[in-house]
């Protein structure tokens, strides 16, 4: 994949989890990514030190991505240090809390949805004059990768209905991108994780996680650093160059579409 060499790479939530996964994979890989979180972690220096010695670049960016003034200005500030976007990856995400269909408040669903799908809406609309010039002046086409999740199809645990839709939406949204976009040599992905042991599932413990084990054909949970290479794959144009609106689903044979 040494078409990822020095390409700026633009992720959202990416200072843990499957998001710094990805960033410490695509920097192996040549390519400079944007490290973004909502506070600052006390650490960050190690960590941007750490990708820096993988053969690539990193730099810090806190953002709330739920506040489009804020994404406007670390858009702004990323092409300022970079001088443009080749990829963006849409990884912010979360279940804010599980609640029931009656405890359900506008507050709530806003939180959600503000979190799941205004964050992606937001970036994808202020990347898009970055990614199309990217495309246009290179032999390579630029990349969109969203964060979607096998909750998309299953309807989520219990508690995380709105979760569950909005990451449905994402699916969906990234399909209708794609298809608006073809033509301008830009592509729209998702990858839907399954089951991964990140913070995402922190409140479970061994014998929880052993429980839900048991529904993977592959008998374990996932981890970041397996998700990670798919970013790769998407990224890369002489890897998926051909490759549009689709759903990747890695998840261990949990979800077999």
């Amino acid at each position: 994949m040494n078409d990822l060499k020095n390409k700026n790479i633009l992720i959202t939530g990416s200072t843990s989890g499957i998001g710094l996964a990805a960033a410490k994979f695509l920097a192996a890989n040549g390519a400079h990514v944007s490290l973004t979180s909502y506070r600052r972690h006390e650490d960050i220096e190690a960590t941007i030190d750490s990708i820096n010695n993988l053969g690539g670049s990193a730099s810090f960016h806190q953002v709330d991505f739920c506040d489009e003034k804020a994404c406007e200005k670390f858009v702004e500030d990323f092409v300022r240090e970079r001088g443009g976007i080749d990829v963006l990856i849409n990884n912010v995400g979360g279940l804010v809390d599980r609640k029931q269909t009656e405890d359900i408040d506008a507050e709530f669903f806003d939180d959600v949805a503000y979190l799941n799908m205004r964050s992606a809406l937001s970036m994808v609309k202020l990347c898009l004059p970055y990614l199309k010039y990217s495309a246009s002046q290179n032999d390579w086409s630029a990349s969109v990768i969203s964060v979607g999740s096998i909750a998309a199809y299953s309807g989520g645990g219990p508690g995380a209905s709105l979760y569950a839709a909005s990451k449905a939406w994402l699916h969906t949204i990234n399909r209708s991108w794609a298809k608006r976009h073809a033509t301008e040599n830009i592509r729209f992905n998702v990858i839907a994780p399954g089951t991964v042991d990140t913070a995402f599932h922190a409140d479970k413990d061994d014998e929880a996680k052993a429980r839900m084990s048991k529904g993977i054909p592959m008998g374990r949970l996932g981890t970041s650093d397996e998700m990670a290479p798919t970013f790769g794959y998407l990224a890369s144009h002489l890897m998926s160059g051909y490759v549009t609106g689709q759903i990747l689903h890695v998840n261990g044979g949990q979800y077999m579409s």
